[in-house]
């Protein structure tokens, strides 16, 4: 005998006259937060290739003069001074909604003003990927090449780019490779070895800002906790500072003090971050001074509406910036830890 049921919906029974149970919850599955783009100076830039220069002091000397000696050299003290730069890119998002979906009665709603807030959503994580990007600067050339910007990935290479002289370049003293990674379990001993570097290399306890992958963070989070008890697993077996007159156990760290400033470490978008030479561990992240680099925008985040020819209301989103790295020795790289 045959019997009503609720999965038959398209031939005749009971299924078809089955109500929905649709309710006005949209979610939107895939991380947006973007905070280099967000915690970055923003300035404004005039062309599409903004430059900056730098400079550096000379070794100090020991030595002394002596009595009587006459000045008979010179030194041109701007000998060494370089120029830096990088290309504006142009970001853009479009959107567009049919008439008839501007006139039904929808969940979320779906309707245009929501599809432009969503285009500039989409556009910032864009932003966000490429300032964390290893991609190198392009100039347009009014055929298939568009501006690029170059990415922090790129900025913070001791071999390169050809472009920053090497007395500029990031040392590989504040660089954490892959190559460590497949020897030496990333610890405390080598993020402070890379906060030194830098304060090496600036010789001030600026604070920074670890911008940190899911991978990268657990790791740092592991800090809090003391691995190995002898004769016992040290990778089963930790211990635990613990306050007795506190109800609440805190694993996870927001706030390193090192000896040579503080670091804040902020979630990186895990669908942003860059996964050096090809590695699928997002346990990558950078220290950044805020001091000395910083976003110049030619074309503010905007929007424009388009003429409805019909269809439906439509439009973009657009903007043009590039990332100013005004220190390359002033930020840190940690690739792929382990």
């Amino acid at each position: 005998m045959a019997f009503s049921n609720t999965y038959d919906t398209t031939n005749p029974g009971s299924g078809v006259s089955n109500r929905e149970d649709l309710t006005d919850v949209l979610s939107i599955l895939a991380p947006e937060e973007t905070p280099i783009l967000s915690s970055l100076n923003k300035k404004k830039a005039n062309a599409t290739f903004v430059e900056w220069t730098v400079d550096s002091l000379a070794d100090p000397v020991t030595a002394g003069i002596r009595e009587g000696a006459d000045v008979s050299t010179f030194t041109d003290k701007f000998a060494g001074r370089a120029r830096l730069g990088n290309y504006v890119q142009k970001f853009r998002r479009d959107f567009q909604v049919s008439d008839l979906q501007e006139a039904v009665d929808s969940v979320g709603p779906a309707k245009i003003a929501q599809a432009e807030a969503k285009s500039i959503r989409e556009l910032k994580r864009d932003i966000e990927a490429t300032l964390a990007s290893a991609n190198d600067r392009a100039v347009e050339n009014g055929t298939d090449t568009a501006y690029a910007l170059r990415g922090l990935g790129d900025w913070l290479d001791s071999a390169g780019p050809s472009d920053v002289p090497a007395g500029f370049r990031t040392p590989a003293s504040s660089i954490y490779t892959a190559a460590e990674a497949g020897t030496t379990e990333f610890g405390e001993e080598a993020l402070n070895g890379l906060i030194t570097s830098i304060f090496e290399q600036t010789g001030s306890t600026n604070d920074l800002m670890l911008v940190a992958d899911t991978g990268l963070r657990r790791v740092i989070s592991d800090f809090a906790r003391t691995a190995g008890v002898s004769g016992t697993d040290a990778d089963s077996v930790r211990n635990v500072n613990y306050d007795g007159g506190s109800t609440q156990i805190t694993l996870r760290v927001d706030m390193y003090e090192s000896d040579h400033g503080m670091v804040s470490i902020v979630n990186g978008n895990p669908s942003c971050m860059p996964n050096f030479g090809g590695s699928t561990s997002n346990s990558s992240g950078y220290l950044i001074n805020p001091e000395y680099a910083g976003i110049h925008e030619l074309i503010p985040l905007g929007s424009t509406r388009l003429p409805n020819q019909g269809g439906g209301e439509r439009g973009y989103v657009d903007c043009a910036l590039t990332l100013g790295v005004y220190h390359p020795q002033a930020h840190g790289v940690i690739q792929d830890v382990t």
